[in-house]
């Protein structure tokens, strides 16, 4: 080949190499990001424009360079996912707080759910991955005649990429900018997920502290008799699809003739929002009574912690095999239960697995204080294993809902998401119904009972946008139920049961529930007491009021 059509080539594969990667670096990163990895991906681009006369080598060449373009191209890509999906970074607390939760299952379960968007970004990578392997074997070629290898490239080119190449390496001996490099990132956040895990595997220690300062801070009971207080919280469940609050499909029947027969105690408090998308800060807030973790007090305690010092026996029931909450929430409870067998929360497992152990804790002779914590899967994405099979009586059909969805341009394969959602949250109505039954049914004749329901976050399910699932950029993702009963004292009726009310903030109201008292009370915070103040909470997304 001439020597200007050979160098014409190589130039030509380097451009096109280079802009490709260049286009899916922009896609996961954003500012001088994007410069600082274009500075890192140059040096094995440029090597296709140095020639070499072996053919093994040019051989060699062409393979590790494509190896490194699509290092570098599979991180923007998972990048950019994360950001399309999450609006999230990849290091951020949430995503490695899933990928510390999570396992094969789970992971297959999931991609099974938003197969579409990772055959979308898959797509694009491939086609990434066609292009650089067509153009990484056009690097420049030398004459096998021998020649000096400079002769090759004109003396300005040469000055070019020798900057270049000093540029990159600046770039290699500066800390912040290497750390960016795919190979430097990705190892240094599968450390990260393996230290949180070792973190929540060795939670021993801290609920042993947990434990000696709520004996410290010697809460009491402040009522006599004997008291049974059920917490139910759920998975995913956004309250614009329940009947409840008025949804157009008939997902919560059960719900609905129970507040009909319960009169005023019952309070459906009609604005409950989450602070948090995702479980897992949703329900640290949850029980530590919504205080940030690094504040000045660094330790604040534990709401089951309390219940055990003030003299309730407690017990956590759930249909998760989640580690995490099991070591930060489950094993301060005196009996945990973990019903379902089958790790992650994608499991198939059913909540109404839980029933019969719910009815053995109200059973329980040996104290007269109980505190039960039942913990469900709720809605939690796949939500075609919320429900059982043949159990969706809302498959195609053509409702105003239907009619809803279609007319704000809703797709397909979102309507029918929205479909089985719907389904589950009828089956999770029936499962949650059942616990305030129990609740509301089992005990002496004068024991004081209370039942709480709650969601620790919503679910985007074509409502806010065009998208089923997790989704901590729409209001969708922080829309919850929140559900209160008790057989004595009032509770929140009309204009009060429309205040806004914040999930971060439940322990207070939970403890209300509990009758304890003790040094910590912020009585401002507690939406069933008279002095309740609301205060809006910091959100990462736009919300019109806090009041609908």
């Amino acid at each position: 080949m001439p020597r200007d059509a050979s160098r014409q080539r190589a130039l030509l594969a380097c451009g096109i190499v280079g802009a490709t990667l260049l286009a899916l670096i922009a896609l996961g990163h954003d500012g001088r990001r994007i410069a600082q990895l274009a500075v890192l991906a140059m040096p094995m681009v440029l090597w296709l424009a140095w020639p070499l006369r072996s053919l093994r080598m040019r051989r060699a060449r062409a393979v590790l360079v494509w190896l490194w373009v699509m290092g570098f191209a599979l991180d923007g890509v998972v990048r950019a996912y994360l950001l399309d999906t999450y609006q999230a970074a990849p290091d951020g607390a949430m995503v490695l707080g899933a990928a510390a939760n999570t396992n094969a299952r789970e992971s297959s379960e999931y991609l099974w759910m938003h197969w579409r968007s990772a055959v979308v970004w898959t797509g694009m990578l491939a086609i990434a991955g066609v292009i650089a392997g067509v153009f990484v074997r056009r690097g420049a070629t030398a004459d096998p005649v021998a020649r000096p290898v400079r002769a090759r490239l004109p003396f300005w080119a040469r000055s070019l990429v020798l900057v270049l190449l000093l540029i990159a390496c600046v770039a290699y001996a500066s800390k912040p900018w290497r750390r960016l490099h795919p190979a430097v990132f990705w190892a240094d956040w599968t450390q990260s997920v393996h230290t949180q895990r070792a973190a929540w595997g060795q939670q021993q220690e801290v609920r042993d502290r947990a434990m000696a300062r709520a004996k410290e801070i010697a809460p009491v009971f402040s009522q006599a008799g004997p008291s049974t207080v059920v917490l139910v919280i759920t998975d995913s469940i956004n309250r614009d699809n329940m009947a409840l609050y008025g949804y157009g499909r008939p997902t919560t029947p059960r719900l609905l003739a129970h507040k009909a027969q319960a009169g005023d105690q019952m309070a459906v408090l009609q604005n409950a929002w989450s602070v948090d998308a995702s479980t897992l800060p949703a329900l640290r807030n949850m029980f530590h009574f919504g205080a940030p973790q690094n504040e000045s007090t660094a330790n604040p305690p534990h709401l089951l912690a309390l219940a055990r010092a003030a003299g309730y026996k407690v017990w956590w029931i759930s249909n998760h095999d989640d580690l995490a909450i099991e070591q930060q929430h489950a094993r301060y409870a005196d009996v945990v239960d973990m019903v379902n067998r089958t790790p992650g929360r994608a499991s198939a497992s059913l909540d109404g697995e839980i029933l019969d152990c719910v009815q053995e804790a109200f059973a329980d002779t040996s104290t007269d204080r109980k505190l039960i914590v039942v913990h469900l899967m709720g809605a939690h994405p796949h939500y075609s294993l919320r429900f059982p099979a043949n159990a969706n009586p809302f498959d195609d059909d053509v409702d105003a809902v239907e009619n809803g969805l279609v007319k704000d341009g809703r797709s397909a394969w979102v309507r029918r998401f929205r479909q089985e959602y719907d389904a589950a949250l009828l089956y999770h109505d029936f499962v949650v119904s059942e616990l305030l039954q129990q609740t509301r049914t089992t005990g002496k004749p004068d024991e004081y009972r209370a039942w709480m329901y709650l969601s620790d976050h919503g679910q985007e399910v074509g409502h806010g946008s065009n998208r089923a699932g997790h989704s901590p950029a729409t209001a969708s993702g922080y829309r919850i139920p929140a559900v209160v009963w008790r057989n004595h004292g009032p509770l929140p009726t009309g204009a009060a049961a429309q205040q806004p009310f914040r999930a971060d903030w439940a322990g207070w109201s939970l403890m209300d529930l509990l009758k304890i008292q003790w040094s910590g009370q912020m009585p401002e915070r507690n939406v069933l007491g008279d002095s309740y103040r609301w205060e809006a909470p910091r959100i990462p997304v736009a919300v019109e009021s806090f009041s609908r």
